[in-house]
């Protein structure tokens, strides 16, 4: 994964500004020059071994997301000596590592999350797995771990799914939930580049977000704390921006809200909700919809669903692809938000919606903030999403479930 910069990092960050540079993602997985010495992943090399006592998966109404997991795991060993090792696929089941290993001291980790589909017909997809292994290759360069070829990882990925597939339940709106994780292994404490690391996937059955109908989710509007900030790893799937969140979100919790709003700086810029990319739809003065979202400034996770709304949204307002149901009068913005203008389109009637998108959930509806001790209301239809977030959700949905054609799907087995 390559990073291309644009603009210049100033020498003092100024409190007010909203960012210090802008990320861009290119358009292929370049390996850091520091690994491309060593041994790739090689999915010729593959081992199999099976579980010897499968198991059979639980109902589909029982299932709660990330708690259940399939028969099989993928791991590939690497060292610094020798690159990356033999993948294998075997049973599912506890890793072994030393108490030394820099994993448990200095948090170098990442993660990926993406979904398996399975349409009517049984066929098994895979949704734009190409983004999150160049997503996995960036967090990877960010905390010094092995970078490596993200084709290559799909395949094997595509084969673990194949062994499991009989998981991923039948129902409608169900998938199989696939986690990549790379981890530092080696067992010696010290904060630097580790000598020795494990890539491995496990798989777990999950049904919809939203099993029973969408259900708008009040935010809290986070000043107390701070995700990320510019030049730090808000841009990365880092293990370690997730455990600070916890505090948050049970603040908001005990506040009486869903998830946590994370602002940042003194205009209270508008950045991320909880785990998901943010979405604002404002009533511009002419009548016509502006669908925005804070740009990739390096604080802002690049997510797949992130892209995948914004390319929906800006191929339909250029009319290469007209999406059922969204109005002709749309334009697309990547641009800083603040509170303030989130506040003032709402009492002046301009603000349409407010949505989160993520792998887990799609999109998540909201219908209010807390803010400085009140409430700014966000609009909700009948259904509990709007008008431009349901058809964009409903083609989305559609491209990943295969009802809807498209070359983001990527199958797995026919």
């Amino acid at each position: 994964m390559s990073l291309r910069l644009t603009g210049s990092l100033p020498k003092r960050l100024h409190v007010g500004r909203y960012a210090a540079f802008t990320l861009r993602w290119n358009s292929t997985v370049v390996r850091d020059p520091e690994f491309t010495s060593l041994p790739d992943i090689e999915p010729a090399r593959l081992e199999i071994v099976k579980t010897q006592s499968p198991r059979l998966p639980p109902p589909a109404s029982d299932l709660v997301f990330g708690h259940t997991f399939t028969d099989h795991m993928l791991t590939i060993p690497w060292s610094a000596r020798i690159g990356w090792d033999t993948p294998k696929i075997v049973p599912y089941g506890p890793l072994s590592l030393l108490p030394s290993s820099s994993i448990l001291h200095y948090a170098q980790t990442i993660f990926e999350g993406m979904k398996a589909y399975r349409d009517e017909k049984g066929k098994v997809m895979l949704f734009r797995p190409d983004m999150n292994m160049k997503r996995m290759n960036s967090s990877a360069q960010r905390v010094a771990l092995p970078t490596f070829n993200g084709d290559a990882l799909i395949h094997l990925i595509k084969e673990l799914i194949r062994i499991d597939k009989h998981w991923i339940p039948q129902q409608t709106g169900y998938s199989l939930y696939v986690r990549p994780t790379l981890i530092s292994t080696e067992a010696a404490i010290g904060v630097h580049p580790p000598a020795d690391a494990l890539l491995f996937v496990i798989c777990s059955p999950v049904g919809p977000y939203y099993s029973k109908g969408f259900k708008p989710v009040g935010l809290y509007g986070t000043t107390e704390y701070v995700r990320a900030a510019p030049g730090g790893t808000g841009a990365y799937k880092l293990g370690v921006n997730y455990a600070p969140g916890v505090v948050a979100q049970k603040l908001a919790a005990k506040l009486g809200y869903d998830q946590n709003l994370w602002l940042y700086g003194p205009e209270h810029h508008l950045t991320e909700v909880g785990t998901m990319n943010l979405f604002v739809v404002f009533k511009t003065e002419d009548g016509s919809l502006e669908l925005v979202t804070p740009p990739l400034d390096g604080m802002i996770l690049p997510g797949v669903t992130r892209d995948s709304v914004l390319e929906l949204a800006k191929g339909h307002a250029s009319g290469q692809h007209k999406i059922p149901g969204l109005g002709d009068k749309l334009t697309v913005s990547e641009r800083p938000v603040t509170m303030k203008e989130v506040k003032d389109a709402s009492q002046s009637g301009r603000l349409v919606e407010l949505f989160g998108t993520g792998t887990a959930a799609v999109i998540s509806p909201v219908d209010r903030i807390g803010y400085l001790g009140e409430d700014v209301q966000i609009p909700t239809g009948p259904d509990g999403m709007g008008p431009v977030s349901k058809p964009i959700w409903q083609e989305l949905v559609g491209r990943q479930i295969g009802t809807i054609p498209s070359d983001w799907s990527v199958v797995v087995t026919e």
